[in-house]
C-alpha cells in the first residue's frame, strides 16, 4: 500500500479506514468476531491508519478496534480522540479541560491495549477551556511518551495557528470532498503553509459520491472504468501529497476498493473536469443541527 506522511512525520497509508461505522451511526453492526476478523484483514491488505474515538459507542470502538490490533500494533498507525464529558455510559457534551484530558487519554490507552496513541485528536473544539491550554496538556502527554503526534477535529483557522504556535499539530480531521468543498478557501492554505496534514472524514460525501446523486460522477467513472468512490478518493488525493482520507467501510471488497485509489492517475484535464462537476452540483442546508455546528470551532 503506498504510504503518506501528516505533518511533521507520521507516516500512514495513502488511505485510512474511519472504524465508527463499526459500532455507531450506520446499524446493523457486524457481530464483534466478524469485525475483528475484519480489522485483522484490513492490516493483511496493506492498511496500516485506524481512526477511533473514545465517543464512537461510548468506549466499544476503541475497545473493537485495541482487540483486533494488538497482535499487529507495531504494523498500524491508530488515531483516536478526546475531549467529552463521559459518564455513566453517556456522552454529556465538551470537556477538553487538562484534568480530563489526562483521565481519557489513560482511559483510550487501556482500551486500545496499547502504550502510546499514535495520532491524538480534540474531536470538537471546546469554547470553555483555551486551545493553548489543550496543546499544553498534550505537549506533556508527548514528552511521556504517551501521545506521538497532536491532531485537530473540525477546528477553524485561528483555533489551528493558535495550537500549533503551542506543539505541532500533525493533522487537522474535518469533512472535505467533491460533495463539500468549504475547506479550500482558508483551511487549506492554512495547513500548506503550517506543514499540517489533512485527514477527511465522509470523503464519500455521506453516500452521495457513490452513485446514488451525481449522475455525472458516475458518467466519468465509468468512462475510467473506474467506481464513483475510487474517483471520489483519488481526486482527494490528487488535491495535496498531504491529504489521507478515512473511507468507513465494514466489508473487505469495499476497502480494497477504497484502498486502490490511491493507485488511480488522474490528468490535470480529469482534474478539471472533476472540479467542474462538483461545482454544477448545489448542496442545500447545513450538514449539522446548530448544537452540533457550534462545536466545528468555525
Amino acid at each position: 500500500m503506498k504510504k503518506r506522511i501528516l505533518g511533521n512525520g507520521l507516516e500512514v497509508s495513502a488511505v485510512g479506514l474511519g472504524c465508527m461505522g463499526l459500532s455507531q451511526s450506520y446499524p446493523p453492526f457486524p457481530e464483534k468476531s466478524e469485525c475483528i476478523a475484519f480489522l485483522r484483514r484490513a492490516v493483511e491488505m496493506g492498511q496500516t491508519f485506524f481512526d477511533t474515538s473514545e465517543v464512537y459507542g461510548v468506549y466499544a470502538n476503541e475497545e473493537l478496534v485495541g482487540e483486533a490490533l494488538e497482535p499487529v500494533r507495531d504494523q498500524v498507525k491508530i488515531a483516536t480522540k478526546f475531549g467529552w464529558d463521559i459518564h455513566d455510559g453517556k456522552s454529556w457534551g465538551l470537556d477538553s479541560r487538562p484534568q480530563t484530558i489526562r483521565k481519557a487519554v489513560e482511559g483510550s490507552l487501556g482500551r486500545l491495549r496499547t502504550d502510546h496513541i499514535d495520532l491524538y485528536y480534540q474531536h470538537r473544539v471546546d469554547p470553555n477551556v483555551p486551545i493553548e491550554e489543550v496543546a499544553g496538556t498534550i505537549k506533556e502527554l508527548h514528552d511521556e511518551g504517551k501521545v506521538l503526534h497532536f491532531g485537530l477535529s473540525e477546528a477553524g483557522a485561528d483555533t489551528i495557528r493558535r495550537a500549533h504556535a503551542v506543539f505541532p499539530v500533525t493533522a487537522v480531521q474535518s469533512e472535505y470532498s467533491l460533495w463539500y468543498r468549504n475547506l479550500e478557501n482558508e483551511i487549506i492554505p492554512l495547513l500548506e503553509e503550517l506543514g499540517i496534514g489533512l485527514v477527511p472524514f465522509s470523503p464519500l460525501g455521506k453516500g452521495f459520491l457513490t452513485g446514488k446523486v451525481t449522475k455525472a460522477l458516475k458518467a466519468f467513472a465509468d468512462e475510467k472504468m473506474l467506481s464513483p468512490a475510487q474517483v471520489s478518493l483519488a481526486w482527494l488525493l490528487h488535491r495535496k501529497p498531504w491529504i489521507v482520507p478515512i473511507p468507513g467501510t465494514k466489508s473487505p471488497c469495499r476497502l480494497q476498493e477504497n484502498m486502490s485509489a490511491a493507485y488511480v492517475d488522474f490528468s490535470d484535464e480529469d482534474m478539471a473536469r472533476l472540479t467542474e462537476i462538483s461545482d454544477s452540483s448545489t448542496v442545500y442546508g447545513g450538514r449539522y443541527a446548530p448544537e452540533m455546528e457550534k462545536m466545528t470551532g468555525r
